[in-house]
């Protein structure tokens, strides 16, 4: 079947969480999108943004990785995109960095020349512009070429990452759902308390995650509504099956919500199911809550952003409760379902209950069993 007559099926996720699932899916004959966060504040995203003003591109990197792995992508180019900076001081990091810019690095090397030639303008328009004190240690190669690819093509995210996809032979697509470099994340805890940044939301401490979050709050240059991207839109009006998680549900699933134009999109889809994938484990953003309260959250801000025709999700995937007692992996419980089947009646979705826990790797997703639970909708 041609590529563009296979199920199309865009999901809505932060980064690590639906690692497992974007894999999965590789396998299937289906197109796949990525809808990624755009409000990374932290590490050396924080830096590159407020230096360069441009978006930060870690979750969309790591994305584009992660699909890359999963369609059996692993020549030098997604090597070298893949790597990552190991010298513990800055003068070492700066060195380290110069043989990737200047191509002596062994993997540049043996690279065909066009490819080659291209990797180097990206990584040396990204030197130039962050000029001569950055602090290169730890930092992503391919975060660093992305970013140059960004500025090289006049700050167009998009065209950045179709150059990118390109250079790795990457055929799934990865999109951040605003190109708005100025999107911030905040949130208001019950006690009125604001917090800041994506990266202080993500890592509440223990007394401000038992307080609870009200509301998130998500704004774009000078304080507007942050707009959708225009290639998220058009991924939205041809999906067959759009996915919400897994993810934090705070910092990168339901913020997509408040992104201007993303909700009523995903309405005027009404041929696509609309699948919310609950998470296996609490964390530091939703500690005592629980599945069914994640949803009507959800639910309420749909409404809010324009979804008060159409339902918010068609089915809710849920780990099975198999024991009465809480039971946890580390620091973290697990998520419990909750008033679940109330909920989904009210909101006129079908609970989807299975096992979806990896049986390995204890409070992860089994990305093959989400990924056939999904494929199956489609053949609904």
């Amino acid at each position: 079947m041609a590529a563009d007559r296979l199920p199309h099926i865009v999901l809505f996720s932060g980064g690590t969480a639906c690692r497992s699932t974007n894999l999965a899916l590789c396998a299937k004959p289906v197109r796949l999108t990525r809808i990624v966060p755009a409000w990374d504040s932290g590490g050396s995203s924080k830096v590159i943004r407020e230096s360069l003003d441009v978006l930060g591109v870690g979750d969309i990197r790591q994305a584009l990785m992660t699909m890359a792995h999963g369609e059996g992508r692993a020549g030098d180019v997604v090597k070298v995109c893949n790597a990552r900076l190991t010298s513990s001081s800055l003068a070492d990091a700066d060195t380290e960095f110069a043989l990737y810019a200047e191509g002596r690095h062994p993997l540049l090397e043996r690279m065909e020349p066009g490819l080659r030639g291209a990797i180097l303008n990206y990584l040396r328009t990204f030197r130039a512009a962050i000029g001569t004190d950055f602090d290169f240690r730890n930092g992503s190669i391919g975060n660093f070429i992305l970013t140059g690819a960004h500025l090289a093509h006049n700050s167009d995210i998009n065209t950045a990452i179709f150059v990118f996809r390109k250079l790795c032979d990457i055929a799934g697509h990865v999109w951040p759902s605003t190109a708005d470099s100025s999107a911030d994340l905040s949130a208001v805890l019950k006690d009125e308390t604001v917090v800041s940044g994506q990266h202080r939301v993500t890592a509440l401490p223990e007394e401000q995650g038992r307080t609870g979050i009200r509301e998130i709050l998500l704004s774009g240059r000078n304080g507007a509504p942050a707009p959708a991207n225009e290639a998220v839109i058009e991924s939205l009006e041809s999906a067959d099956v759009v996915v919400f998680g897994p993810g934090s549900f705070y910092t990168s699933v339901l913020p997509h919500f408040l992104v201007e134009g993303v909700v009523p999109a995903i309405a005027r889809n009404l041929h696509a199911r609309r699948v919310f994938i609950g998470n296996i484990l609490q964390c530091r953003e939703t500690r005592g809550l629980d599945l069914a309260q994640m949803l009507q959250t959800a639910a309420s801000v749909w409404r809010e952003r324009g979804g008060v025709d159409v339902r918010p999700f068609t089915h809710v995937l849920a780990s099975r409760q198999l024991l009465p007692f809480e039971k946890t992996v580390g620091a973290f419980a697990y998520l419990g379902n909750g008033a679940l089947e109330a909920t989904c009646a009210r909101l006129g979705a079908e609970a989807v209950i299975g096992e979806f826990e990896d049986a390995w790797q204890r409070g992860h997703h089994d990305g093959a069993a989400v990924a056939d639970s999904l494929s199956s909708l489609l053949r609904a």
